[in-house]
């Protein structure tokens, strides 16, 4: 009996030693090659970049995790009692690893049948998510997760802890940490929530898709009781405190609400050069802070004016008819649906909606229309414009006689609201809309400063992201003979000089075939000024003028000037032959407004790293290319285009400006560049397949509006100011048709600036009939 119980005792101690050993060696095994605990002290997570416009507003957030790190001190107190009562109740009692709370959670989740708690303290989410994120969920992980957050708990403080928590921890739609969520959800901070809202967030680590209360509002209403019992049962709150919070209205907001949208073209060109030059991991991860020059308010006046400028031109273009024709069946199930649709969003004057024709009435000139169960009366001049599509005629020369012309009962078609409750029986008063389908451009830019305050690439940045303010290139047109002049005027010509506007014939062309250039409506004028040609934008002789001064020297001139772009070396360049950029041209016009200096375009004032260190600041570049006093003479030469010429339409501003209109041929391209004292903008209109607009759509019907409405807004309440004319410029009246100074024998003056020592100083004689050559000199190449 002694020897078997000795050989127990022997067996039971050999046991307890081969099951140490054993639990040593795993022990050994699974502690070995522990993560390094002190990458916490240097916590840098991946957070949000902001981009700012010129006044501070975001316009834009990028991210690969959207994290905003904030201090303990910045959250309200409900959110931190909240998440401990949730997650680790006992989280200032232990050293990392709760055993009773393993034990409690244990005897509850068997209790219930379910997972209702969960074992694992703060600190050891702290040290799966930090520190072992990457492995995979075996017992081995969950011992070093245990001794992990042993060490944490050794080295590190519990506010540093909590604030790592906070921080780190995902809590559904993309946002990681309490800042981001907050903000998400409720649209406020995490210093603004309130008792009800913070319980909410503390119940979504467990699963935040299940109990988003943006997807699952009735799973994360029960979540949030669950938490504020477990804050009430640990005497975090008071029963009142319990009883009104659960009762508590809770405002959720959107989670895609999205700055980027504000500015989108402008904002995804920020994009593209951050990443450019610092990598995208600085954008998504780096959280730094890109300041810009965009002006908001700018902004929205220019998508204003592009979209209105663009539905004018598609109603000018005609009515490419309604989007379907129903048949009878389909009727009862439409009705059905576009009622549901508007009592969830109902329509506002000024909104553009579908509609159901229901009858069309020749008689009374009118269209009954079914939006939802309202009704709503097309009155036949608010449908005019729908004629069919026709390049070949002006939009002004055809228009609708009768509504039956136009629509078809049971079509559906697009809709404007007018006003409301139009008379009974009738609950709208509606106009016949279309989407357009041709695009354009805005930019804007301080021309002292080269700061862009305004940038649309397009119609609607959701259906094209293509940015055709500065990645498409353009024939500008007639938009390119102001470097031609002003080149002219460097080479030696003056603005009184006189050329004859004839018949040209040239094999000086690309493909050294003969080319015969004409005149916008095929008209010749015979003797023009150098002034006039520009004004009326006389295309032969801004031919002539280009063979005078050459090629080469034009294209070099225009590369000081801005053009980056390369240019047909052929005399077709005078008509704005090679393709640019809305942004190379645009900066060609702020030489003239500034001076003769030449501008480098800022879009970004200064980029700002997360600790607060400047990684880039952009102050304003400037180069000299071109005397004050020929672009001065230049832009009287263009506020000539304003007052005589091309840009009449531009005189509605009544205030100084000067610019000049672009059409190119079969008016595939139409352009307005213009200036103020204050601002220098740029308008491309046309279509991305390059098809031909309406006759007559040429860069002064065309686009010469947008920049109207444009600037017209956004100069409203400045003072009026002219151009500051500069020394060394002298004005002189001159004669209309020699060019020489007024005298008793002019018929027309006109008061021209020109560079002191150009002026003319004889006067205008008495008219005598031209020699019967005088008109064909210079017209033929020799």
């Amino acid at each position: 009996m002694k020897l078997l119980l000795k050989l127990s005792a022997y067996f039971f101690l050999i046991l307890i030693v081969i099951s140490a050993s054993v639990g040593i060696i795993f022990w050994y095994i699974w502690s070995s090659n522990l993560p390094y605990i002190g990458s916490l002290k240097e916590y840098r997570p991946p957070i949000i970049s902001e981009i700012y416009s010129n006044d501070g507003e975001i316009i834009g957030r990028f991210w690969d995790e959207k994290r905003i790190v904030v201090q303990l001190t910045e959250l309200s107190p409900y959110l931190i009692k909240a998440f401990l009562a949730s997650e680790d109740a006992r989280f200032y009692e232990h050293k990392g690893v709760d055993f009773m709370g393993i034990a409690r959670a244990l005897i509850k989740n068997l209790t219930a049948g379910r997972i209702e708690q969960g074992g694992s303290t703060i600190t050891q989410q702290v040290a799966r998510s930090l520190l072992l994120k990457n492995a995979k969920k075996t017992y081995r992980r969950k011992a070093r997760e245990a001794l992990l957050s042993l060490q944490i708990e050794k080295n590190f403080s519990k506010k540093r802890i909590l604030f790592l928590y906070l921080n780190q921890i995902y809590l559904g739609h993309g946002a990681y940490g309490v800042e981001a969520a907050a903000r998400t959800y409720f649209d406020k901070t995490a210093g603004e929530l309130s008792l009800a809202e913070s319980a909410l967030l503390a119940g979504l680590p467990q699963a935040p898709s299940r109990y988003s209360p943006l997807s699952h509002f009735e799973r994360a209403k029960a979540r949030q009781k669950y938490v504020l019992k477990r804050m009430l049962e640990n005497g975090f709150i008071a029963k009142d405190q319990y009883i009104y919070a659960l009762n508590e209205d809770l405002h959720i907001g959107s989670a895609t609400n999205n700055a980027f949208f504000k500015a989108p073209y402008f904002t995804e060109s920020i994009r593209r050069r951050v990443i450019e030059k610092y990598g995208r991991d600085t954008l998504y991860r780096g959280g730094i802070k890109v300041y810009t020059t965009l002006d908001l308010k700018a902004q929205r006046l220019a998508r204003d004016a592009l979209k209105r400028g663009l539905y004018e031109l598609d109603k000018r273009e005609g009515y490419r008819g309604p989007i379907s024709n129903l048949s009878p069946e389909e009727i009862p199930d439409y009705i059905v649906s576009a009622t549901k649709k508007f009592e969830l969003s109902p329509p506002e004057p000024g909104s553009v909606i579908e509609a159901l024709v229901r009858k069309v009435d020749d008689s009374k000139n009118e269209v009954i229309v079914s939006i939802g169960d309202k009704s709503g009366r097309l009155a036949l001049s608010d449908m005019k414009w729908a004629r069919s599509p026709d390049l070949k005629v002006a939009y002004y020369s055809i228009s609708v006689k009768k509504p039956s012309e136009v629509l078809r009962e049971r079509d559906i078609i697009l809709v404007k609201i007018l006003n409301e409750k139009f008379r009974p029986p009738y609950d709208y008063d509606v106009s016949l809309e279309q989407v357009p389908v041709g695009q354009g451009a805005l930019l804007c830019m301080a021309p002292e400063t080269g700061k862009i305050i305004a940038m649309i690439g397009g119609r609607d940045f959701k259906n094209s992201q293509f940015n055709r303010a500065t990645q498409s290139r353009r024939q500008p047109g007639s938009a390119f003979k102001p470097v031609i002049f002003a080149a002219a005027l460097d080479w030696g010509m003056k603005p009184n000089d006189l050329i004859i506007d004839a018949p040209y014939v040239s094999d000086q062309n690309s493909d050294k075939e003969t080319w015969k250039p004409k005149n916008y409506k095929d008209k010749f004028y015979g003797p023009t000024l150098f002034r006039t040609a520009l004004a009326e934008s006389r295309n032969v002789i801004t031919i002539k003028i280009l063979k005078k001064i050459g090629i080469n020297y034009a294209i070099n001139y225009a590369g000081k000037m801005g053009i980056k772009s390369d240019l047909s070396h052929d005399l077709s360049i005078a008509l704005g032959s090679s393709g640019v950029s809305l942004m190379e041209i645009t900066s060609v016009y702020s030489v003239f407004a500034n001076g003769g200096k030449l501008v480098k375009p800022i879009l970004i004032e200064r980029i700002v790293d997360r600790t607060g260190m400047i990684l880039e600041e952009n102050y304003p570049e400037t180069k000299k290319v071109m005397s004050t006093e020929i672009a001065y003479v230049m832009t009287d030469l263009l506020k000539a285009v304003i007052r005589e010429g091309t840009g009449w339409r531009i005189k509605a501003l009544k205030r100084p400006a000067a610019g000049k209109t672009g059409s190119t041929n079969n008016l595939r391209d139409a352009w307005f560049m213009g200036y103020t004292p204050e601002l220098v903008t740029g308008v491309w209109v046309g279509y991305d397949n390059q098809k031909s607009m309406g006759k007559g759509e040429t860069g002064s019907r065309a686009a010469s509006p947008i920049w109207l409405y444009f600037m017209s807004d956004v100069l409203k309440g400045h003072p009026i100011v002219d151009f500051h004319v500069p020394e060394g410029i002298i004005f002189a009246k001159i004669d209309a048709s020699t060019g020489l100074l007024s005298s008793p024998h002019s018929r027309k003056t006109l008061l021209q600036a020109f560079k002191e020592g150009t002026e003319p100083t004889e006067y205008s004689p008495m008219p005598k009939s031209p020699k019967p050559d005088q008109f064909f000199q210079f017209d033929m190449d020799n």
